[in-house]
């Protein structure tokens, strides 16, 4: 790495270490005084708290690291274009894009990591965070436990099966009272299995105490038993408890029509469309957007590099303030278009991928377009 490189890189990476401190500290503080009187109903102490905030802290640094290194690369490039410094470096043979590598890399860099944290940290905090709260009350012998579902409906559409299930453990992957329908490929009349448990083994769903029963001819006779077994092994049965776990978070997201963009991650995404390969206009509309959503959301880091050099590189002697200004400008536009557009193509008033994208193409080809301009 060349020496302007690690001189870039510090004087980068030193104000957006300050800027991640200092939201991280004012989020904390306005938090805890909102939840302060939550936190003692709860019977937390000083070491819960903590551990609630550690929990939740990757869902906070997805929302503010964009915004943090916007403002500390604007912060950065304004102090580097007051003192002459970038007017030296180009008089010197580099250009302005060889210059920017470092910052690229950064931006890139967080991309990659903000897309690992969406997928695999954020979707599970806050169950971990409502464990925490709840650590202390007395359990409620009649709630279901943390991981169980009852009276669960699940419908595979793709092989037409429809489970009801009494209980469900979506850690394990244990079922009890399930009930199975399905209709065979040949157009012969449905089956129904009904058993006392279920389980996930090697790949393959295991019934115990099953009852099997066939529709005859008149569909308003009740269904005729048709066999009884003590275990039952179904391997045509392709459905994984992954994807009974995706069915029910984006079941219970299409309910509520939830409007944050990491909420649900791709791979369960892409299960519950695989099960429902047509699924009503509405709810299309609503499951790509938020597909594409999900595929763009971490490319905001590079964006907000390729926007904030041109902002920041140009020449003259301004107050490294200006770099602050510009950031709040630019996150305000840029977010409004984002919400916008993501509720135009949740709507179905906007193709899904360019509701999601047109924000990060917008402002990274408007980034490329002033960069080449600068002088």
């Amino acid at each position: 790495m060349r020496l302007l490189d690690r001189y870039l890189l510090r004087e980068l990476l030193v104000p957006l270490g300050y800027c991640l401190c200092g939201f991280l500290i004012f989020w904390i503080t306005s938090d805890l005084f909102v939840k302060l009187g939550d936190f003692q109903r709860q019977g937390l102490g000083a070491r819960d708290i903590a551990e609630y905030y550690l929990v939740i802290l990757p869902e906070f640094l997805t929302l503010v690291l964009p915004i943090a290194l916007l403002l500390a690369l604007l912060y950065a490039l304004t102090n580097h274009a007051r003192h002459q410094e970038i007017t030296a470096i180009r008089a010197a043979g580099v250009s302005l894009w060889r210059m920017s590598l470092p910052y690229l890399a950064v931006g890139l860099l967080a991309s990659l990591g903000l897309f690992a944290a969406n997928e695999f940290w954020v979707p599970a905090t806050a169950d971990r965070a409502n464990a925490i709260l709840k650590r202390h009350q007395a359990p409620d012998p009649h709630a279901p436990g943390r991981n169980e579902y009852r009276n669960l409906c699940f419908d595979n559409m793709r092989d037409g099966r429809r489970w009801r299930i009494g209980v469900y453990n979506s850690q394990t992957g244990e079922m009890f009272e399930p009930i199975v329908s399905w209709t065979v490929q040949d157009g012969s009349k449905p089956w129904q299995l009904y058993a006392e448990r279920a389980v996930p083994t090697n790949g393959t769903w295991t019934f115990y105490n099953v009852r099997e029963f066939r529709e005859i001819g008149q569909t308003d006779l009740p269904p005729v038993p048709f066999a009884q077994t003590n275990e039952l092994a179904m391997p045509e049965f392709t459905e994984t408890p992954e994807e009974i776990n995706s069915e029910i978070k984006i079941s219970a997201s299409l309910s509520l029509h939830a409007a944050r963009k990491a909420d649900v991650p791709i791979l369960e995404l892409l299960h519950y469309l695989r099960l429902h390969p047509n699924p009503s206009p509405s709810d299309a509309a609503w499951l790509h957007t938020k597909l594409q959503g999900r595929l763009a959301a971490p490319w905001t880091c590079l964006v907000v590099v390729l926007i904030a050099i041109p902002f920041g590189a140009a020449a003259g002697r301004r107050n490294v303030y200006v770099g602050v200004a510009s950031s709040i400008v630019i996150c305000f536009v840029y977010f409004v278009l984002l919400q916008v557009g993501l509720a135009l193509g949740t709507s179905g008033s906007l193709p899904p991928w360019v509701a999601a994208w047109f924000p990060n193409i917008s402002f990274g080809l408007t980034g490329l377009w002033f960069t080449a301009r600068v002088r």
